[in-house]
């Protein structure tokens, strides 16, 4: 471990994660379904604000703040902890805020991407000097989706999540999101599977573009979405919101209730969320663009 540098303040943004397609493709002795997934992460997200002081503490703010638990079973602290334990026992306390601007249980891997988050910033602050791999072991002990969260940028992923394959030369995308304001329960969704071993995906084009991956994602599924839409129908009006906005391609992310849309350009994408507001005040919506291959993977919102 290196020596701790001088204490550092820290605001990092813990991008939603979008499943452009999502193939269950068989179910493991262990109960564990094996998937393969083409994700995204944007530039829009929670934030995590991590500082030094004299003790732990941990606050949560944020329009989707109000009912999340503070506790030791909020992934955020199980993060923190765990990376304190990989790295020394005596490393300072720390104070971390949640501004929770994700919906909850929502299809987009909001509370694995802020366990990511405070892995990586945690890393730096308190100078663990560990790598990525290390990180990665770290994280597949919070859950599966956490790994793919650590990455954070497009990839292909199989097994139960955790084998990632990054899509080099992945362009931004001009993504809209939107959540009507229903939870759902993953493993609920799980267990209504009707289909477990459903194909593989097939190739992604050798030039990614709008057109060519809207193309191919008329070719995919997300297999969840049919036990999603039994138990919240509402799903159901999303994308035809979506659809009616103008969305090229329209699709629930995850086990939902978010769903997606992708636009030809950010500006596009701004006004179908201007309208899609106007027509549903009570969903959240937001106009937002996914990380390229490239980028450092500290976008802004």
């Amino acid at each position: 471990m290196m020596t701790p540098a001088e204490p550092l303040a820290e605001a990092v943004l813990a991008p939603a994660k979008v499943n452009l397609a999502l193939h269950v493709t068989g179910r493991r002795p262990d109960g564990y379904h094996t998937l393969e997934s083409l994700a995204v992460f944007t530039r829009f997200g929670d934030r995590l604000h991590l500082e030094p002081a004299a003790a732990d503490a941990f606050s949560i703010t944020g329009p989707f703040g109000p009912g999340l638990p503070d506790d030791g079973s909020n992934l955020v602290l199980r993060a923190r902890d765990a990376l304190r334990q990989a790295c020394a026992s005596n490393l300072p306390p720390i104070s971390i805020r949640l501004e929770k601007n994700l919906p909850v249980a929502s299809g987009v891997g909001g509370g694995s991407s802020d366990a990511a988050a405070v892995l990586k910033a945690l890393n730096q602050i308190w100078a663990c000097g560990l790598g990525q791999q290390e990180l990665a072991e770290i994280a597949r002990t919070l859950g599966a989706d956490v790994p793919m969260c650590l990455t954070a940028r497009p990839l292909v992923a199989t097994g139960i999540g955790e084998e990632l394959e990054p899509v080099s030369g992945f362009p931004a995308l001009a993504l809209v999101l939107v959540n009507p304001g229903v939870a759902v329960s993953t493993p609920d969704i799980f267990q209504r599977l009707e289909q477990r071993d459903n194909a593989s995906l097939p190739a992604l084009p050798s030039k990614v573009d709008f057109h060519s991956l809207r193309n191919w994602l008329e070719t995919t599924h997300n297999h969840l979405e049919p036990a999603a839409f039994a138990v919240q129908p509402v799903i159901g009006q999303v994308l035809k919101a979506l659809d009616k906005a103008g969305s090229g391609f329209s699709r629930m992310s995850g086990s939902g209730a978010t769903c997606f849309g992708l636009f030809e350009t950010g500006n596009v994408a701004k006004r179908a969320a201007v309208a899609l507001r106007a027509r549903h005040p009570g969903w959240f919506v937001a106009a937002t663009r996914s990380m390229a291959w490239e980028n450092d993977g500290n976008g802004d919102s």
